[in-house]
């Protein structure tokens, strides 16, 4: 894909669900990929596009600076119920603003709205604590890089865990609780 700011990439095009239409920026679905990496992972991407990945901070501003784009977030848990959040728009600050999550607006789906909670902030890495915490990196104490706060209502770069535990890859409105999740699919159109 060409996109003003970074050079060319692959990406992976959902087409089958919602519509089609969809580039997929995060797919976790058998824990075969560690999401516990660094800042400079979380910059530049890393996994496969064909398996699980983490397409860039750096490509996920680029798609969302020049207009912010619809986010939908796809998640199933380990009983096979599968539910989403749409959010009508979606977008990231530059690398200088520490990625911060800057807009999110709209709503929609079968998935309560554990994302909201994360506007504003600043993106976190274990070295690269940007949270609000005063005494702690989130990214440390939940094992993956994400927009916290002091520290989350999600966390889909969580450990892969099927366990109900907030260290685990969750969204806390799917039952409730911190719920280990077995697939997160967060795309862009």
């Amino acid at each position: 894909m060409d996109v003003p700011g970074v050079d060319p990439f692959d990406v992976y095009c959902e087409q089958q669900f919602y519509g089609g239409g969809w580039i997929v920026i995060q797919n976790r679905f058998n824990g075969s990929v560690d999401f516990y990496r660094n800042w400079t992972d979380y910059k530049n991407g890393f996994g496969s596009v064909d398996g699980e990945f983490w397409l860039g901070l750096e490509r996920i501003h680029a798609l969302t600076k020049s207009q912010p784009r619809e986010l939908l977030v796809h998640l199933e848990d380990f009983s096979g119920n599968v539910k989403y959040a749409r959010y009508s728009s979606f977008s990231v600050g530059s690398e200088v603003e520490k990625y911060t999550f800057k807009t999110l607006d709209g709503h929609s789906g079968t998935l309560g709205d554990s994302l909201s909670y994360h506007k504003g902030s600043k993106f976190t890495t274990k070295d690269s604590d940007n949270d609000s915490h005063s005494s702690a990196n989130c990214a440390n104490n939940y094992f993956g890089g994400w927009w916290y706060t002091a520290c989350h209502a999600s966390n889909l770069n969580g450990k892969y865990k099927n366990e109900d535990n907030s260290i685990s890859m969750c969204w806390h409105s799917f039952k409730s609780n911190y719920q280990g999740l077995k697939v997160s699919k967060m795309m862009l159109k």
